[in-house]
């Protein structure tokens, strides 16, 4: 199929299923389109078994989108950037210790969690999988995911600094994850005993220091390029170049996509390029990068949905699903409250605030983006199927649910 076509049917069926949300469904936008989009899948496939002809161009566009390519390499950086140029500055300093031990410390704790848990307990369910890839399945789905999170929680009832937190974590966990999967990966190709050390600090000292200086150094020079015009077509065109060109860089020199355009995005959107009290080029760029953000939102959780078409085997994988679920959750409740206990007084993050982080934690695009690039083994569609269980349970359970949540624990979150 055409490149063009792909992108124009894309376009017109998240225009679709956006309006069909915004008129008749009415949930929060990023649930209702994927609700949508799962269920017009789940309706294809059964279609498409009956009468092919007649679900040919929706199963075709499914089958010809390359999901980790488009998101990986060309939504992220975007989404990313969007996200943190948006993010408040002074708050995300001001909860910067939480930040930072959740997005490391806490991926780390959850990945060995989840990989631990799904090891012993799965032969219980008759389903046998080598310690090495229960971890892979963990480093996929740990870190929350930036994009899904922040769709669903600003438009929660979060108290202020634990917005911050979550938004702050799952910024920043995109790359620990990221690191981590690679790492594993390359374990499962070339086996433990040949692994060397030296190659994985390298490895991730490159991808760390890499990602944060590019973001810093091309982000203060787009911010002084913008900040010397007023032509506001100018200013977005040096945005988008920033992006773009920090994707290409970081590509090239492997260095990590997520924390170069996150950096970039925060010392950008933290650092004002009005001239005077005339001018208003910053917060107009605020809002063009939110309508961006919107934008691809709504057409990544429609490729998320219409991805269940590229699942066939999706039917028998329930149990898979429906325990990796309840693993990731223990996972994610353990890795916040673990750090907690040791780091509370510094910290200063109240006990009953852990549910509540837990059932923000979400998941998204990215956990399928990364599952989909897995080679070839008997173990890939028991990683896939879960993987894609506990997104679609992330986005739409815990987004529905979220502000129930909050509510019932509003008396003692602090």
């Amino acid at each position: 199929m055409d490149l063009f076509i792909i992108i124009a049917l894309l376009v017109i069926v998240s225009a679709v299923f956006s309006y069909i949300n915004a008129r008749f469904v009415k949930l929060p936008g990023t649930i209702g389109i994927v609700l949508i989009a799962t269920v017009s899948s789940v309706i294809i496939l059964v279609i498409d078994r009956s009468d092919p002809a007649s679900a040919r161009y929706l199963t075709t566009l499914a089958k010809n989108i390359d999901f980790s390519k488009a998101v990986l390499n060309i939504m992220l950086g975007f989404l990313l950037f969007s996200s943190s140029f948006n993010l408040d500055g002074k708050r995300l300093k001001k909860e910067m210790r939480p930040v930072f031990v959740l997005s490391t410390f806490g991926v780390i704790l959850s990945t060995a969690i989840f990989g631990s848990l799904l090891y012993f307990l799965a032969p219980f369910f008759h389903i046998h999988m080598p310690l090495i890839y229960c971890l892979l399945f963990g480093a996929l789905v740990s870190p929350t995911d930036p994009v899904a999170v922040s769709a669903i929680i600003k438009n929660s009832k979060l108290p202020a600094h634990l917005e911050t937190i979550i938004s702050g974590e799952s910024l920043f966990n995109d790359a620990i994850g990221l690191i981590l999967f690679v790492i594993i990966l390359e374990i499962t190709r070339v086996g433990e005993e040949n692994i060397e050390l030296s190659k994985v600090g390298v490895l991730i000292v490159k991808e760390v220091l890499g990602g944060i200086f590019a973001g810093a150094f091309l982000g203060y020079l787009a911010q002084r390029l913008m900040k010397s015009v007023k032509d506001f077509q100018t200013i977005v065109l040096i945005s988008l170049a920033l992006v773009m060109g920090l994707s290409v860089i970081a590509t090239i020199f492997d260095f990590s996509i997520p924390l170069a355009v996150v950096t970039a995005g925060l010392f950008a959107g933290s650092h004002s390029i009005n001239q005077d009290n005339k001018e208003r080029s910053h917060e107009a760029l605020e809002k063009f990068w939110q309508l961006v953000d919107e934008m691809l939102n709504t057409i990544l959780f429609v490729m998320i949905g219409i991805q269940l078409v590229n699942l066939p085997f999706v039917n028998n994988y329930w149990v898979t699903g429906g325990i990796s679920i309840v693993m990731i959750l223990i996972a994610r409740w353990l890795s916040i409250m673990l750090p907690l206990t040791f780091l509370r007084r510094s910290l200063k993050v109240n006990y009953s605030n852990i549910n509540v982080m837990t059932w923000a934690g979400l998941r998204g695009g990215i956990s399928i983006a990364l599952a989909l690039t897995l080679p070839d083994t008997p173990y890939r569609h028991l990683i896939l199927s879960g993987s894609y269980f506990i997104v679609i349970f992330s986005v739409i359970v815990q987004g529905l649910t979220l502000n129930s949540m909050i509510n019932r624990a509003s008396k003692s979150i602090g």
